[in-house]
């Protein structure tokens, strides 16, 4: 019996999976084997990509996994004894069946109030950055987690459950056989990093120019949306600048990574689809933007009026109403959510919980509690309706 219900269908836009220690390499061609994989370190397990050790995820077997919601305190600033990241997390809990297997979700989503939810990879936020000189090996090591995703969830789970492959974007041929790949497999959304598109030969740019026209076509031809998701975006390089470090590292925050990485990656990589035109090339495009929060929105689309006001002729339309036509924001617990809702209207918003990961809500359905003052019906849309109709997911009659 689940602690809590509400009176329309509930549809988390941020839910995690943790992966099993195979997700990487088993299905990875034999070309490519060994440049994936964890070595010990110290008697513990440690992810190691292209011969060098990762840090990032503390544990990255997931044998032992924070607390979901075990940080919540922390980020909506209830934090008064000035505890670190680390010690609001607190001891973590060994791994249970439901956060790795989907029938066991089930259940854990039926006692959480959570009818239906999208699923999202862990591991994969670490991948591309760690692989950005060598993007034959990010194609091929990103189709090896689609492959066990599918194989060990599948896109679509009982019409609740929806994993949601990742398609990286360095080769355009690549990502559209990919594209294909999962969409006949039934994925509801997919994942794209928010970040400069590497090069296969050397440096990035950015995945608004007309190099990727023909991938975004295809998308907008199957009628789905690309979710962008907060990852490890390359943006330590600006904090190495200032504070020194060569890795992302999750679990260590600091007050200046806070300021100067901020939520650079999610505003950098939509105004280059914005500037670069591909949202007006492709105005049926809709782009979902899950944990990045909407603490930066007002300011973007300030920056963005005021680059229209300084040069209107380098926009083929105004870009502030591109922005609120094809994007669609999963606010943080903490951010000011009926701000957001003016400025982007009720059905541009969408409730996820980032469960069970420590920074995410312990109990997703408390959401509703910041909704304070809207409608009913205005949030029976956030709090699932925007995100069925996304996807395409009809409620059985």
């Amino acid at each position: 019996m689940s602690p809590r219900s509400l009176p329309y269908p509930v549809f988390d836009i941020d839910n995690h999976m943790y992966e099993t220690t195979d997700a990487l390499t088993k299905f990875l061609p034999k070309e490519h084997k060994g440049k994936v994989g964890y070595v010990d370190l110290n008697g513990r397990k440690r992810l190691m990509v292209k011969n060098k050790i990762s840090h990032m995820i503390p544990n990255p077997t997931f044998e032992k996994v924070a607390r979901p919601g075990s940080a919540e305190d922390y980020f909506l600033g209830n934090n008064p004894e000035g505890l670190t990241f680390r010690e609001f997390v607190g001891e973590p809990m060994d791994v249970i069946p439901a956060f790795q297997y989907p029938a066991p979700r089930i259940e854990l989503m039926d006692e959480l109030g959570i009818d239906r939810c999208v699923m999202y990879p862990t591991l994969a936020s670490l991948i591309e950055e760690r692989t950005t000189d060598d993007v034959v090996l990010t194609h091929a090591i990103t189709h090896a987690l689609n492959q066990w995703m599918y194989e060990h969830w599948s896109f679509d789970y009982e019409g609740r459950i929806f994993a949601t492959p990742v398609i990286t974007l360095p080769i355009v041929e690549e990502a559209i056989k990919e594209f294909h790949w999962c969409l006949e497999r039934g994925m509801k959304t997919f994942l794209v990093r928010p970040a400069p598109v590497p090069s296969r030969f050397g440096g990035s740019r950015s995945m608004g120019l007309p190099e990727f026209d023909p991938f975004w076509q295809e998308v907008v031809n199957a009628g789905i949306p690309v979710t962008m998701h907060a990852s490890d975006s390359g943006y330590q390089k600006h904090l190495a600048e200032w504070e020194g470090g060569d890795e992302y590292l999750s679990f260590k925050p600091s007050a200046l990574r806070e300021v100067v990485m901020g939520h650079r990656a999610i505003e950098d990589t939509l105004a280059a689809l914005i500037c670069h035109g591909a949202l007006t090339r492709f105005p049926d495009l809709k782009v979902i933007c899950v944990e990045n929060g909407s603490s930066w929105v007002r300011n973007l689309l300030s920056q963005l009026e005021t680059a229209y006001r300084i040069m209107p002729k380098e926009f083929d339309e105004h870009p502030v109403e591109v922005f609120k036509r094809n994007i669609y924001i999963h606010p943080f617990l903490e951010d000011d959510v009926p701000g957001l809702i003016e400025i982007m209207g009720a059905d541009h918003v969408l409730f996820g919980s980032d469960y069970p990961h420590p920074e995410g809500i312990g109990d997703p359905l408390s959401f509703v509690d910041r909704l304070e003052g809207v409608s009913e019906e205005d949030k029976a849309k956030i709090m699932g309706g925007n995100a069925m109709g996304l996807l395409g997911i009809q409620v059985p009659a």
